[in-house]
């Protein structure tokens, strides 16, 4: 430490005294969130990393259902009536993870709250309602985050970087694989929405594609039911076009061992970038030409360790404090949607 440094700590330890200069110290201080629902697949993974985080204090839930609130007491964690959380004078931010049904109203909840929203994937399953949270969030001037789950994941976000880079040529085809074996007994769940696993699953890679290639001029959904005698959408397909490119996005509920086949990759003409597996991270890259610090051929390239949900809100807390932007605009949040319904057959 400098002699100027040491000064200027010595007058702040004697202006702040020992506790405040420990508390600057310590860095900026925690935003208070609250979550309205818990009972979406996310929330259990969301309230643990809220608890772990310094950056956040979780000041309450509300959640209406018995067994998700005797669970949450459990957990130590306080349970606050709707109308507690959303006017409560500290908080700053309402995560949404009730059902996807109850999105919209809760969506729009918040913002009329005065709240900036972290929205649970799907946002809603009404493109209608996607386009109105997106204004009343802009109109407003609130933040306003979709949870799909693999923004900050660094091998998608590399390989995005890779591909706006120029470093693959012209991108012509990305293909994406996310599948599960879903228990028999949450059929009827999944089978809510017409898109079915397209709608729950295709998603989470259908964002990561319309925001590295646009607004797909066409979109063909094939939805089939191949694993029961219901309506839910099993196995499905959607293919996306662009002027000279397109996407193929495969998702099943029928899939064993499914981690290890989930990927993303995109192919260029001059090189390609696969992830696989999705989780942990991997990443290969083939180049024709060098580019950066790899020569021509095949790369695997080192990636941090991963971990589900900490880089959303910490990029959220960041830009609730002013330090840092969201990377996805309203507007973008719309487009992306949008793809999801159409992929879904929804729209």
């Amino acid at each position: 430490m400098s002699e100027n440094s040491t000064c200027v700590l010595s007058r702040r330890a004697l202006l702040l005294g020992p506790a405040a200069l420990a508390a600057a110290a310590s860095g900026p201080p925690a935003v208070n969130i609250g979550l309205l629902g818990a009972v979406h697949s996310h929330a259990e993974g969301k309230l643990k990393v809220l608890k772990g985080s310094s950056e956040w204090r979780l000041v309450g839930v509300c959640e209406p259902d018995t067994a998700v609130r005797r669970w949450l007491q459990q957990e130590g964690i306080p349970l606050l009536s709707r109308e507690q959380l959303l006017g409560h004078p500290d908080i700053k931010v309402i995560a949404v993870e009730s059902a996807v049904r109850q999105h919209e109203a809760d969506g729009l909840a918040v913002l009329e709250a005065q709240k900036h929203l972290h929205l649970e994937k799907a946002p809603a399953a009404d493109f209608a309602a996607v386009q109105k949270i997106a204004a009343e969030a802009r109109r407003r001037n609130l933040l306003f985050q979709v949870g799909h789950m693999w923004r900050y994941h660094p091998g998608i976000r590399k390989a995005l970087e890779i591909a706006r880079s120029g470093a693959l040529g012209r991108i012509y085809l990305v293909r994406a694989n996310i599948s599960n074996q879903l228990q028999p007994e949450r059929r009827p769940e999944w089978g809510e929405f017409a898109g079915g696993v397209m709608f729950e699953l295709g998603s989470h890679l259908i964002d990561p594609i319309v925001r590295l290639m646009g607004r797909p001029l066409k979109v063909t959904p094939i939805l089939r039911t191949d694993g029961g005698s219901d309506r839910l959408r099993d196995n499905t397909v959607a293919i996306l076009e662009w002027d000279k490119a397109m996407a193929i996005v495969h998702a099943s509920t029928l899939q064993p061992e499914s981690s290890r086949h989930r990927s993303l990759e995109i192919y260029g003409t001059g090189g390609t970038v696969i992830v696989r597996p999705l989780e942990p991270p991997a990443l290969t890259l083939e180049l024709a030409r060098a580019w950066q610090a790899y020569n021509s051929g095949r790369h695997e390239i080192p990636l941090p360790r991963y971990e589900r949900y900490v880089g959303d809100f910490a990029n959220l807390a960041a830009a609730v404090r002013g330090e840092a932007s969201l990377p996805v605009s309203p507007e973008e949040e719309v487009l992306i949607q949008e793809a999801v319904l159409r992929c879904s057959g929804m729209l």
